[in-house]
């Protein structure tokens, strides 16, 4: 207290030389009169604003208005609006009230990392994302953000895209929108092609790097993904979002909600469309999707309904562009069939409540219910009849084994279940405590089947040439809690119990047998320390297990008694985060240790298909460094950068060999040892540049870099994508016309300085007699998934 009347003092002081065209003054904690820095201070309708410094003390200079309207936000506290008459008359006081975390917080607590969590995380903010979201799809816009590598088929971003955290994929990328679960039950993966324009309905995304926090669903062994789907509004609302650009990409969009009626119930919804030709010959897309929330809205009680869905088709450019085409074609796409399309539709049922019980205790509860069906066309030519279970066709003294063939391969699978929290707070706010979990089903129906053959015979078309069923079974419990042991001090422990019950059976697409079953229990601890310095900044330290299952296809290619083990992760993270009255920064260690990594290492199954081995020991570690700074009021520099190591100490790979003749003779083995980790560059950064040269007006030139990838774990140069460097300029200019509430425009250009580059691809090779005819020699055949140059977007959103 001391301090601030202080530093009071000292302002009044300084105000005598100060021109009364200044504001300045103290932001304090309300309960505790204790100063805030790092507060941000914004004078409305104009460009202007600050931070608090560490007494929590502001200024703002050259103010033109006669009263002035100062907004006053802190993370935590609810946000005040201040108006002053100038010349001002004496120093401002003003103290911000703490919140508390309301029901509809709740729903995504349980799963997320908070301030005190020991663990690294960075939360994107629903603005955030607005600025880039012009129609690609998620992944994308989360380019700029820490150890992040994006890609995308069509080379746009729309269609199929992915991305990867520290190298790890997506697969082992834990997914949840509002705690429950979106991977994909058998294959662990999660395809945004299905979700299309979701971040136009996104409040906002927690991105924990590691093993992070228990959560629901698929085993976090790289990075967990925590969405959150919009909160409601207090008033009414409608807007349109329409977008175009390159490659005749379009996005339109159609929001509404009622606001809050009679203070208890609310409606919001959305509708989109998103439509490109691609980037890639013919790798068109049409997707199509729909979101609406309902919800009671009491004072310690929330129900909420929400319902979603996203249907799409798109041209497949799965197989990309082999590396003889790259640089005379890259954009060749081997599919010539006018129907060579992926077709696919994702209906989500969840109903939530949240709600406070006690002045102690919150519960968060929900019933969640996916239904998904689609199937993917391709013609395959002179195709074996005996891939499908068809006897050779007679006709006449004629014996027809192989002929043209378009089939259809399906799946029809339903996801349902419940998770839910309890979060219990001591009376002295010491102890946080959360007990939570989840139980889920999936029920997966597999099939294929043949709709059109250039020789019938007898053949019944559309028979089921392969039908399998699969069942799995995913439950999972865990307690965390973090207790402050002393002041600014904090302990906390994770303690998850995961069991699994896998059955398959029937027939796979390869005509094998591939029943069977499989359970598994895991107990995956975490264990950390954080300490607050109480100059915003945070210390911390952890230590957390994780273990997973292998995927749908170890188990159907490969027999049941070889199924791989599962993989196990043990992960260490240490850093600091800091946040200043101009700057914030994050810094950290991390060390992830893997025993039985599951890897392609080029080994066939009974049947010629290729199935991953358990590696015994592999690692990624590294140091990743993100920040911003605030260099005046119209210049921001932002940006992050990540150096690691990701190694597998021994690896063997085998490659096919044939002779003369493109006979099939064996395999051929090699041993590497201390090889790079595939789609793992030693180096990924970012550098932003925010300019705002006019009132309302932003202008950002984005950078990001990318080290040299590997295609597979033999790290060989020439089965590598070469590093790339790329630049983005971005616009925003919102417009108070008055006719309407707003306008926003937007534009992108992407790649802007046309570099042309592959931030994903894939290679296999075999050994042939040596041309020169001495001994044998090994060709590997790289395939690309080449991405634009340079191209742009454009939009307008319009609020009423």
């Amino acid at each position: 207290m001391n301090r601030i009347c202080f530093t009071a003092i000292f302002l009044l002081l300084c105000q005598l030389s100060i021109a009364q065209t200044s504001i300045q003054g103290i932001i304090t904690d309300a309960e505790t009169s204790l100063p805030l820095p790092g507060a941000t201070v914004y004078l409305e309708n104009t460009q202007k604003g600050t931070v608090s410094d560490q007494d929590g003390a502001f200024q703002i200079n050259d103010i033109k208005q006669k009263v002035a309207n100062l907004r006053i936000t802190f993370v935590g506290f609810s946000s005040k609006t201040v108006s002053v008459a100038l010349p001002q008359q004496g120093d401002l006081l003003i103290a911000l009230n703490p919140t508390t975390l309301t029901a509809e917080e709740f729903i995504v607590s349980g799963t997320r990392a908070s301030e005190t969590t020991p663990t690294t995380f960075q939360v994107i903010s629903k603005e955030t994302l607005g600025k880039d979201n012009l129609g690609q799809d998620l992944p994308l816009l989360l380019n700029y953000t820490p150890s992040i590598v994006t890609h995308s088929d069509a080379g746009t971003g729309v269609g199929y895209t992915g991305l990867r955290i520290r190298g790890t994929d997506q697969t082992r990328i834990n997914v949840t929108v509002n705690g429950i679960p979106l991977n994909d039950a058998e294959s662990h993966g999660v395809f945004w092609v299905n979700m299309p324009d979701f971040a136009s309905s996104v409040d906002n995304i927690q991105i924990q790097r590691g093993v992070g926090t228990s959560t629901n669903g698929a085993a976090t062994f790289g990075a967990s993904l925590n969405i959150q789907t919009d909160t409601k509004k207090e008033e009414a609302y409608a807007e349109t979002d329409n977008s175009y650009g390159s490659f005749n990409t379009r996005k339109h969009t159609i929001k509404a909600g009622t606001g809050l009626i009679n203070d208890k119930w609310a409606v919001d919804a959305r509708l989109s469309q998103v439509t490109s030709d691609g980037y890639i010959d013919r790798a068109f897309s049409d997707l199509k999707s729909y979101f609406v929330s309902g919800g009671y809205y009491g004072d310690k009680h929330v129900f909420k309904v929400n319902i979603f869905a996203g249907a799409e088709q798109t041209y497949q450019a799965w197989n990309g562009v082999p590396e003889s085409l790259l640089k005379s074609n890259r954009t060749f796409n081997g599919y010539t069939y006018e129907n060579e399309t992926d077709n696919y539709q994702q209906n989500h049922y969840q109903f939530i409540y949240a709600g406070t019980l006690t002045d102690n205790l919150k519960a968060n509860f929900a019933l969640h219910y996916t239904a998904g069906q689609g199937y993917y066309e391709q013609f395959k030519e002179d195709d074996d009849l005996e891939d499908y279970g068809f006897a050779p066709i007679e006709i006449g003294s004629e014996v027809i084994n192989s002929t043209d063939i378009i089939r259809r391969r399906w799946l029809d699978n339903d996801f349902y279940g419940s998770v839910f929290s309890l979060n219990y707070v001591s009376t002295n706010g010491k102890l946080d405590a959360i007990l939570g979990g989840g139980a889920n089903r999936y029920d997966g129906d597999h099939f294929g089947e043949v709709i059109w053959m250039g020789v019938t015979g007898n053949t019944n078309i559309r028979d089921k040439y392969y039908n399998n069923v699969a069942v799995k079974d995913d439950r999972n419990i865990y307690l965390k809690a973090t207790y402050e042991v002393k002041e600014r001090l904090y302990l906390f422990a994770d303690m998850q119990v995961r069991g699994i019950d896998y059955s398959f059976d029937g027939k796979n697409n390869d005509q094998r047998d591939v029943s069977g079953n499989q359970s598994y229990t895991f107990f995956n601890p975490k264990f950390g320390v954080s300490y607050e310095t109480g100059t915003g900044q945070t210390l911390y330290a952890s230590y957390a297990v994780a273990n997973r299952e292998p995927v749908r296809s170890d188990f159907t290619d490969s027999p049941l008694s070889e199924i791989p083990r599962p993989e196990k992760l043990k992960n260490v993270e240490a850093g600091i985060r800091v946040k200043k009255s101009n700057f914030q920064y994050n810094a950290n260690f991390y060390y992830m240790g893997y025993k039985d990594q599951l890897v392609l290492t080029g080994q066939l199954n009974d049947v010629g298909a290729y199935v991953r081995e358990n590696v015994a020991s592999s690692y990624r570690a590294g140091i990743e460094l993100d920040g911003a700074i605030v260099l005046t009021p119209k210049w921001t520099l932002g940006g992050n950068i990540a150096f690691s190591q990701n190694k597998i100490d021994s690896y063997t790979e085998y490659s096919d060999v044939y002779d003369e003749n493109w006979d099939f003779t064996g395999q051929e083995s090699i041993t590497y040892t201390n090889t790079d980790i595939a789609f793992s560059p030693d180096v990924v950064g970012s550098a932003i540049i925010d300019f705002r040269p006019l009132k309302n007006l932003e202008v950002s030139l984005l950078n990001k870099y990318v080290g040299q990838q590997f295609l597979d774990n033999a790290q060989q140069k020439g089965r590598s994508l070469d590093a790339y460097w790329t630049s983005d300029l971005r616009f925003v200019y919102s417009w108070n016309p008055g006719f309407v509430k707003e306008m926003v425009f937007s534009g992108k250009v992407n790649n802007l300085f046309n570099n042309l580059y592959e931030p994903n691809g894939y290679t296999f090779g075999y050994f042939v007699p040596s041309s020169e005819g001495q001994g044998m020699e090994r060709i590997a055949e790289n395939y690309y998934y080449p991405m634009a140059g340079t191209s742009f977007m454009a939009g307008v959103a319009i609020r009423f």
